[in-house]
C-alpha cells in the first residue's frame, strides 16, 4: 500500500499549491476596484511616465535600462557594443537620471551588467516604487505570493502528480489491486490541478509581478494609444524590454559577456 503514501503526497502538493492560488487572486481582487477613471483612489486615466511603464512591465531592472537608454539616445551616456557604459554629460536631469549616473561611478565608466543591477537597487527606483503601490498600480512588496508565483506552483504541483503516479505504478502493489485504478486515483489531483491552471488562464491572465489589475489596465491603454515618433521606441523598451531594441550594436551593449579567462 506504498502506493497511497504516494498519492497522499500528491493531494497535499495540489492542494497547497491551488489554495495559494486562490488566496492570491482573493488577494488580487480585493485589492483592485475595478474599471474607471478613479476607483477606490485608484486613478487609471493619467499618462505613465517612462519611468512608470517601466516599472509596471519589468520591474526595477527595467527602469534602470530605459534610462541607460534615454541618456544614450540623447548623446549623454554612451553605451559600448563591448558591454561599457561612459557618461558623457555627469549631470543628471531627474532622480532616476542621477541614480544611473551614481551607479556608473566617480570614474565615469563600468561594465553595464553591473550598473544595471546597482541602479535598480536605488533609492530613486524604491521611491518610484512607492508612489505607484500607493496610488494602486503596483503590487507591494508584502502583499505575499503574486498570481504568477502562485500559478507556477501549481505547475509544479502538477508535474509532481505526474512524477508520483509514475512512480505508483511502477512499484510492486497488491495483487488485488488494479494499476489501473491506481492510475485513476492520481488523475483526480492532476485534473484539479489543470482545473486551477485554466480558470486562472481565463480568469486573471496574465500574470504580473509588478503591476496590479489596475496596472495592467493602464499599460494596456498606453499600448493602444503608442505614438510612433522618437518616444515609442524606449516606449516599447519599457514595455518589452531589451528584447525591442532593433540596433545590433546597442542590444549587444546589454547582451555582452565576457571571454571566460584561460590561463
Amino acid at each position: 500500500m506504498f502506493w497511497l503514501l504516494l498519492l497522499l503526497l500528491a493531494w497535499a502538493f495540489t492542494g497547497t499549491a491551488c489554495v495559494r492560488l486562490c488566496l492570491a487572486a482573493m488577494r488580487a481582487a480585493a485589492a483592485d476596484p475595478g474599471p474607471g477613471p478613479e476607483r477606490g483612489g485608484v486613478v487609471e486615466d493619467h499618462d505613465l511616465t517612462l519611468y512608470e511603464a517601466a516599472f509596471l512591465s519589468g520591474g526595477p531592472q527595467r527602469v534602470a535600462d530605459v534610462t541607460l537608454l534615454s541618456m544614450a539616445r540623447q548623446r549623454r551616456l554612451h553605451l559600448a557594443h563591448t558591454g561599457w557604459a561612459t557618461v558623457v554629460d555627469p549631470l543628471g536631469r531627474d532622480e532616476i537620471e542621477r541614480s544611473v549616473i551614481g551607479a556608473i561611478g566617480p570614474e565615469g565608466q563600468s561594465r553595464i551588467a553591473p550598473v544595471r543591477t546597482r541602479a535598480a537597487h536605488t533609492d530613486a527606483v524604491r521611491r518610484l516604487a512607492d508612489r505607484l503601490v500607493r496610488s494602486g498600480l503596483a503590487v507591494p512588496d508584502a502583499a505575499g505570493p503574486t498570481i504568477g508565483a502562485a500559478v507556477r506552483q501549481v505547475r509544479a504541483a502538477a508535474l509532481a502528480v505526474a512524477v508520483l503516479a509514475v512512480a505508483a505504478l511502477l512499484i510492486p502493489i497488491q495483487a488485488d489491486t488494479s494499476r489501473l485504478m491506481v492510475g485513476l486515483w492520481f488523475l483526480l489531483p492532476f485534473t484539479l490541478s489543470l482545473s486551477c491552471l485554466a480558470i486562472a488562464r481565463f480568469e486573471v491572465h496574465p500574470y504580473s509581478p509588478w503591476a496590479s489589475a489596475a496596472g495592467q489596465r493602464v499599460l494596456g491603454a498606453l499600448l493602444r494609444r503608442r505614438p510612433g515618433d522618437e518616444p515609442s521606441f524606449l516606449t516599447s523598451v519599457a514595455l518589452r524590454g531589451i528584447r525591442a531594441i532593433g540596433e545590433p550594436e546597442l542590444r549587444a551593449a546589454f547582451t555582452h559577456r565576457d571571454a571566460p579567462h584561460r590561463e
